[in-house]
């Protein structure tokens, strides 16, 4: 089976605009014509008489982009895109300071080596010694409940730079 194409689609466009150009009423008079083009010459004068827009590049203007995203170069050397998030605002800068938990730690451990050795060195007397184990699991407690991350975390000292 075999079908043959004809290209000749230009002269059809032409003949719907022809169509629709007579399907169109001709009720408007010459008058309404002639005003409807006088407003749209109006129209055209306003049009080219109001400021438009113009583009000025940061660069001659010498102020600083005002947009959010910018373009820079990763690590790696590459282009990427960057986000400026305006409401992150000034850095602040910090210095954390832990130095008087790790007093109290070091101190809580020689209390406990100082225990230990009152009683190796007491070992005829029970009730001291008795005494001796009980500051010593106190002192251990306590040193097993501030000997950790968690504890240095919420008794850091911080101070703004």
């Amino acid at each position: 089976m075999s079908m043959e194409i004809n290209g000749g689609y230009s002269r059809l466009a032409a003949n719907y605009t022809e169509r629709l150009k007579e399907e169109q009423p001709l009720d408007r008079t010459d008058k309404e014509k002639e005003a409807q083009k006088a407003q749209n010459g109006a129209k055209a004068s306003d049009k080219a008489s109001v400021p438009q827009d113009e583009y000025v590049s940061s660069e001659k203007s010498g102020a600083k982009p005002s947009g959010l995203y910018r373009v820079g170069q990763d690590e790696n050397g590459n282009k990427k895109i960057f986000y400026d998030d305006p409401n992150k605002g000034g850095e602040e800068k910090c210095v954390a300071n832990t130095d008087q938990v790790e007093k109290e730690i070091r101190e809580l451990k020689a209390k406990k080596k100082q225990l230990e050795q009152q009683i190796q060195s007491s070992s005829g007397d029970e009730q001291k010694v008795e005494e001796l184990e009980r500051k010593l699991a106190q002192v251990e407690s306590e040193l097993s409940r501030k000997d950790n991350d968690t504890y240095r975390r919420q008794h850091t000292q911080f101070t703004e730079l």
